[in-house]
């Protein structure tokens, strides 16, 4: 046969099944097919989504607990637990997240997803358990132990975010029934398991305290920090037999030299607008967490310790509810409207807060009461919004051959803001006379960001197509256009023929 009559096939064959790549020959499916492609989803493809998430919960435990366990530490180590080394206990594991974000966000993209998995857990579990044995020849020593520790830790759990988000985002791209409910998989698998480990540790160290009679002792701090080992390991087993997702297998780099300078040529806005809009959620939500026991204790000076922590972990309970509810709203209004809907429900909320704590502080038991409820739907719509939807709308924007190394990066910006965010919001509390005033102004001052947070969301990040792979292919063109020959990326030949079909080939056509 022909030459011609074999390329007359492979046009054909093209118009048929997809494009052809005038660069090399290769064939490309088209948008319309991968849109509507898929089957049937089933149980073990969900449970996949789900376990691809969940270590996230680590995170949300270990620097959660660090928040109860300085209440214990400051009445055991008065003198060695200044405020600066408080913060210091506080920031370590951020700082440790943001060099974690940003290491296994290459890991997850260059060497692979699952050895992102590997090193992710070696890393949180030893800072972990060095952590709970930490000594010294003084408690000043041995609280910097726990600093370096915790700092240890922090690679493993920030490394979390790029390789749990990313895999997660993908398993449930792997079918049309998976992709139709991705917002509750992977709001469910990510956020919620993150807010599930800050409850967790509120539960853990409550039952702890009361163990111990609620008096504090260094068992108390100890434990808490030691059963942070417990889930990362008991799920590892399962995350290890886990395969790559078939989008990494088809669009994936591990190993391949990649254009980053037309990447970020590319998808400079969408990242600008993440990580920016990480920074100034995540310059919220952790000063919030963290300074919920302290802003319940304001309420009553007599109150126990138990008492006071009881309180703080109602508050941090609320965010669950809002997890599960935003979940439900994704796949209804879209992640990046569901995302800015949050925000501006928090601001309500903020600003009412802020604006009636005065007398929500000095009205008794009843204006507690209100508090209470107030700023736990505060904390509630943090959740619908963004903490449900930063991963998800994220890791969304950008295509599969950088989702873990751009996602890592503006995750590193978020834990940078949380870092910001505990030093400052102190600072803030401490200029004004009374801690009524101060707390008026940290939440007004939070309101005010979560409406520049949404307004950032609206304006610098697109809304994607269902199919995540329509981005992948649009990426590859754009790359082609410009010169780069994408003929070996991926692992597997599902999306491109480099070469094209030989004459007998063509015959079965």
């Amino acid at each position: 046969m022909s030459d011609w009559l074999i390329w007359a096939a492979i046009a054909a064959r093209s118009i048929a099944y997809g494009t052809v790549n005038p660069s090399h020959g290769s064939i490309i499916a088209p948008l319309a097919e991968l849109e509507t492609g898929g089957h049937k989803r089933t149980w073990q493809q969900t449970l996949s989504v789900l376990i691809s998430g969940v270590a996230l919960f680590s995170d949300g435990y270990n620097i959660q607990i660090t928040g109860y366990t300085n209440t214990v530490m400051a009445k055991l180590y008065p003198q060695a637990l200044t405020a600066t080394m408080k913060a210091r206990l506080s920031n370590s594991i951020l700082i440790g997240d943001i060099f974690g974000m940003l290491l296994f966000g290459v890991c997850a993209d260059r060497l692979r997803r699952h050895w992102g998995i590997v090193g992710c857990t070696f890393f949180l579990v030893l800072g972990v358990t060095l952590a709970t044995a930490a000594h010294g020849k003084s408690p000043t020593g041995m609280l910097w132990m726990i600093v370096v520790a915790r700092d240890i830790a922090g690679l493993g759990a920030g490394g979390e975010y790029a390789v749990c988000t990313t895999s997660a985002v993908e398993a449930a791209n792997e079918t049309a029934g998976l992709r139709k409910k991705r917002g509750l998989f992977v709001g469910s698998a990510t956020n919620t398991a993150i807010i599930a480990g800050f409850v967790g540790s509120a539960i853990v160290f409550l039952i702890v305290l009361a163990a111990y009679g609620g008096e504090p002792t260094e068992g108390v701090w100890r434990i808490c920090f030691g059963i942070g080992i417990v889930l990362p390991l008991t799920i590892f087993i399962f995350r290890m037999r886990m395969v790559d997702s078939t989008l990494y297998q088809k669009h994936g780099i591990a190993r391949k030299a990649f254009p980053y300078k037309l990447a970020l040529k590319r998808y400079w806005r969408p990242l600008f607008g993440c990580s920016f809009a990480w920074f100034l959620y995540d310059t919220m939500i952790y000063p919030f967490n963290l300074l919920a026991p302290t802003l319940a204790a304001g309420f009553n000076s007599k109150a126990t310790l138990l008492q006071s922590n009881g309180w703080g972990a109602l508050i941090n309970f609320f965010a669950l509810p809002g997890c599960i509810f935003g979940s439900l709203l994704i796949d209804r209004l879209g992640s990046r409207q569901t995302y800015a809907f949050g925000m501006v429900m928090v601001a309500i909320f903020g600003f009412a807060i802020g604006g009636a704590m005065e007398p929500l502080r000095t009205g008794g038991t009843g204006a507690f009461a209100a508090f209470v409820v107030l700023f736990g739907l505060f904390q509630s719509f943090l959740s619908v919004g963004p903490g449900n939807n930063n991963s998800l709308v994220f890791s969304e924007s950008f295509p599969t051959p950088v989702r873990g190394q751009f996602v890592g990066l503006a995750a590193a910006f978020g834990k940078a803001g949380a870092a910001v965010g505990t030093q400052v919001y102190p600072l803030i509390i401490a200029r004004f006379p009374t801690a009524i005033k101060g707390h008026q102004a940290m939440f007004c001052i939070g309101s005010a960001t979560c409406l520049l947070c949404a307004a950032i969301v609206m304006s610098m990040i697109p809304d994607r197509r269902a199919q995540l792979e329509d981005e992948d292919m649009e990426s590859r063109r754009y790359l082609e256009a410009n010169g780069w020959d994408t003929s070996d990326m991926g692992s597997r030949d599902e999306i491109t023929a480099t070469t094209p079909p030989n004459e007998k080939e063509m015959i079965k056509l």
